[in-house]
């Protein structure tokens, strides 16, 4: 009897390993999925919820937004009176409104100190002719002339805002300029030769000594 107990045993026992590890194979697989799927599940939410807070705090921000605007607004309607008051004052002081091409204050300044500096450059050289005993210093003076009149157009034509009928000093301009360019190397030049005379004069009157 124990000889048939144990044969019998050892046959169900390979039989009921099989039909567990059978049923365990037909298991379906769990729900939480393996750690690569889980991960991906929270890379996809993510950028969801993160896409989500934009949209929230600008739905909380739009009535500060809005707040802010009406205060701007009520703070310029108070201040329009005295600004349509200053722009009147300003139309009474000057009656002509400038166009858009007017050279600014700063601009204008600029201008009329670059021509008065050129005059007392011109006052300089002439005066100092005199006080040098060369009197190819007046001609610089004279070369200086061009330039002068080169300056002179540039500022009407701005003075009367750039306008198309004077467009013929713009060139005038140009050759001036170009004229006074050759005069003022004559003149430097004349000068240049004045100098290098007197050194040899005075090389050859220390040689003769």
């Amino acid at each position: 009897m124990q000889a048939l107990a144990q044969q019998q045993q050892r046959t169900w026992w390979p039989v009921g390993r099989a039909a567990r590890v059978s049923s365990a194979a037909a298991r379906p697989p769990p729900t939480t999925g393996p750690p690569i799927a889980r991960a991906a599940r929270r890379r996809v939410s993510v950028p969801v919820a993160a896409a989500a807070e934009p949209r929230d705090a600008a739905a909380s921000a739009a009535p500060a937004a809005a707040l802010a605007l009406a205060v701007t607004a009520a703070a310029a309607a108070a201040a329009c009176p005295s600004a349509a008051q200053a722009a009147a004052e300003a139309s009474k002081l000057f009656p002509y409104p400038e166009p858009a091409n007017a050279l600014s204050l700063p601009t204008w300044a600029i201008h009329v100190s670059s021509v008065a500096e050129w005059l007392i450059a011109m006052s300089l050289a002439w005066r100092y002719a005199g006080a040098s005993g060369n009197p190819r210093w007046k001609g610089l003076t004279w070369g200086m002339v061009p330039a002068l009149g080169s300056a002179m157009c540039a500022c009407t034509w701005h003075l009367f805002y750039n306008a198309p009928e004077l467009d013929a000093l713009v060139a005038l301009q140009a050759f001036l300029t170009v004229v006074g360019n050759f005069t003022l190397w004559l003149a430097a030049y004349r000068l240049y030769e004045a100098g290098r005379g007197k050194e040899e004069e005075a090389e050859a009157a220390a040689g003769g000594e």
